[in-house]
């Protein structure tokens, strides 16, 4: 037993199988295949990093809710102010349409004329072929008329004669402004006329008012936007302070400069969208707080007035310019305080 041969027991129990050499695949080929570039694959992967990245900056704003609500009240009240606004100037040119008809002209007639030729007087104007209306107020329906309407009816009664002129009211056929004073300045040369007035004035005034408003809007929109840019940039500028140690160390490992800056661009775009939604729920609000007043207004007033809030494509404009304010901000501030950030 001890002088028992342990190669030979050691090769029996160690003989290698066989190898079928035919059925053995090539390193190479077989590590070719297995990195081979999958352009679905890589997609797959390039989505399913945004939508986590999505919810983790989202999950981030609400670990710190008191600096998150704050920022966001100061983002809705800086987009919620110029909303109101132009609300407010949709509503003014919603009241001011009604009004803005054909204009007219109001022909003054000399006092001295009879009711006789202040008849023949508007016959003539009916023959005239720019005018397409001619109406003729006599003198005892001017008065009847300011009597109804005001309270100096007693103090008529002392008057020996009745002072208002005939009025022939008159309604060019064309509405050009420049054609309006042209035939104004006419009319009023004629020797029955005493004063021609273009009803179209105060119109123009209002005209110039809202206009003068909407540029108010135009700069203060542009000031408030200018204002979200900051709020955004300096929020996301203090994250990424915060974060410092966590993206060098991105770096180090071969993180590209879009891998680090994705998580602070979805935070402004969260900030953006949150902030717009809130910013519209305050001029939706505002405008249900004041809607019963303007309503008994307009009753007062017998109009059918009615105020009009936000409809579906303002709302997406203000939903629109929100984001982009907020993914603009974003973009500024990381494109200038990551590269600050390098590791050591």
């Amino acid at each position: 037993m001890a002088n028992r041969e342990p190669s030979k027991r050691g090769a029996v129990r160690h003989t290698p199988a066989p190898t079928n050499t035919a059925s053995v695949t090539p390193v190479g080929n077989k590590g070719a295949a297995k990195h081979k570039v999958d352009i679905a694959g890589h997609s797959r992967s390039w989505l399913r990093h945004h939508k986590s990245t999505a919810r983790d900056s989202y999950s981030r704003l609400w670990k710190t809710p008191i600096p998150t609500l704050m920022t966001l009240a100061v983002l809705a009240i800086a987009l919620a102010l110029p909303g109101l606004m132009y609300v407010g100037l949709k509503n003014v040119h919603q009241l001011s349409g009604d009004w803005q008809g054909d204009p007219k002209i109001s022909l003054y007639l000399q006092k001295e004329l009879s009711d006789e030729q202040a008849e023949a007087f508007s016959h003539k104007m009916l023959l005239r072929q720019d005018l397409i209306a001619v109406e003729l107020v006599t003198k005892d329906q001017g008065l009847l008329e300011f009597q109804a309407i005001s309270d100096f009816s007693d103090v008529l009664e002392f008057l020996g004669s009745n002072p208002l002129p005939a009025v022939v009211v008159i309604q060019p056929r064309d509405g050009r402004k420049a054609v309006l004073q042209q035939l104004q300045e006419e009319l009023s040369q004629l020797q029955e006329v005493d004063q021609a007035v273009l009803d179209m004035i105060w119109v123009e005034r209002l005209a110039a008012y809202v206009e003068l408003a909407n540029r108010l809007v135009l700069v203060l929109g542009c000031l408030l936007a200018l204002s979200v840019l900051l709020v955004v940039g300096n929020t996301i500028r203090l994250s990424i302070e915060n974060r410092k140690d966590e993206i060098q160390v991105a770096k180090l490992v071969g993180a590209t400069d879009s891998w680090v800056q994705r998580p602070f661009i979805y935070t402004g775009f969260w900030f953006g969208l949150l902030g717009t939604a809130i910013a519209w729920l305050f001029i939706q609000i505002s405008l249900l707080l004041i809607s019963t007043p303007v309503s008994e207004i307009a009753a007062l007033y017998q109009s059918g007035f009615d105020l009009q809030g936000l409809g579906f494509s303002d709302s997406l404009i203000l939903v629109i310019a929100g984001v982009l304010l907020g993914l603009l901000g974003a973009k500024l501030a990381v494109s200038r305080h990551l590269r600050e950030i390098e590791p050591k």
